[in-house]
């Protein structure tokens, strides 16, 4: 295992993203959402990533080197289209414009369209938080979760995203997670290790539940909180494949798969200003003391001390080298 720095996950990130073909302002966003996840821990939506965006590039299945193309359909609508490309730098296209229409508006909606798949939503929502934005961010995936008591996939992990600003440049509060019981890396990764999964992660092809990743991943991932889970996974899809214009999670191709037809995504994302309420902050501000006063507990993603340095396994770390070497 190697001890690396975040900024040096960065650069390598960035180098690697270049050599297979992202011009550098592409490359540049997309190693800022690369190190952002592993600074917080999320290797899933990190460098296990990075492959994946190289081989893609290479083969065309992402663009990276468009010029996303930002429009406002609408007085408080921001539509951006990505042209196949990442979706962070559609979205860093567009934020601004976003963000001036919630403010003349009290909300906004911003839709990123023809897209990648956006890894890390909260890297999103943070960045309208810090613009002084309460921030929600919706996304689909390929299919991997059936309904309760079914079998058959319909929907994907289907993120959901929350931010709130701290009503001086920070973030009061931010949290990022799937609709399901765990994010399918989390089984991937248990089957390279050998290892059962604790019951209610997923069911067999046949809609059993099992402790068996490999049967796991033939069949289906659980909706977290069962029924309850499986609603808010419904209306992200709604949100991201309808509202959006994106692509429904049941036609969506293997997102890592390294040739294909783009993935074609659209993300939706909620912009609220807080500004319609001038005690907004100060009752964000008494919420977050009240949850402090036991304890270790705290809002979510309040407090958090990011890391500097993050250990890679050495067979990861050879190979994101390789490809920064290309």
């Amino acid at each position: 295992m190697a001890e690396i720095d975040v900024s040096q996950i960065n650069e390598v990130t960035e180098q690697a993203l270049r050599a297979h073909g992202a011009s550098d302002s592409v490359a540049r966003i997309m190693a800022d959402a690369v190190s952002w996840a592993e600074a917080r821990s999320n290797r899933i939506c990190g460098l296990y990533y990075l492959e994946s965006y190289c081989q893609q590039l290479v083969s065309g299945r992402v663009k990276g080197d468009v010029t996303p193309v930002v429009s406002t359909p609408r007085n408080s609508t921001v539509e951006v289209d990505a042209a196949y490309g990442f979706a962070q730098p559609a979205f860093a296209a567009a934020l601004e414009a976003a963000t001036d229409a919630a403010r003349a508006n009290g909300i906004a909606s911003l839709y990123v369209r023809h897209a990648h798949t956006c890894t890390a939503l909260g890297w999103f929502t943070e960045a309208i938080a810090t613009a002084g934005m309460i921030g929600m961010g919706y996304t689909n995936a390929s299919p991997i979760v059936a309904p309760p008591g079914g079998k058959t996939r319909v929907i994907g992990t289907n993120p959901m995203s929350f931010a709130v600003p701290d009503g001086s440049g920070g973030v009061a509060m931010m949290f990022d997670q799937s609709t399901t019981s765990v994010a399918l890396g989390r089984i991937t990764m248990a089957k390279a290790a050998g290892e059962a999964i604790p019951e209610g992660w997923a069911v067999d092809a046949e809609g059993h539940p099992t402790t068996d990743p490999e049967a796991g991943l033939a069949g289906s991932l659980c909706s977290t909180g069962g029924y309850k889970g499986w609603g808010l996974g419904l209306m992200v899809e709604i949100m991201a494949a309808g509202l959006a214009g994106g692509t429904p999670s049941r036609d969506v191709k293997p997102l890592k798969a390294p040739e294909g037809a783009p993935h074609d995504l659209a993300h939706c994302f909620l912009l609220i200003d807080p500004g319609v309420r001038p005690e907004f902050h100060a009752m964000v501000a008494g919420l977050a003391e009240a949850v402090a006063q036991d304890e270790g507990a705290r809002l979510p993603g309040r407090g958090k001390v990011l890391l500097t340095k993050v250990d890679v396994p050495d067979a990861l770390w050879e190979a994101t080298c390789a490809l920064a070497a290309r």
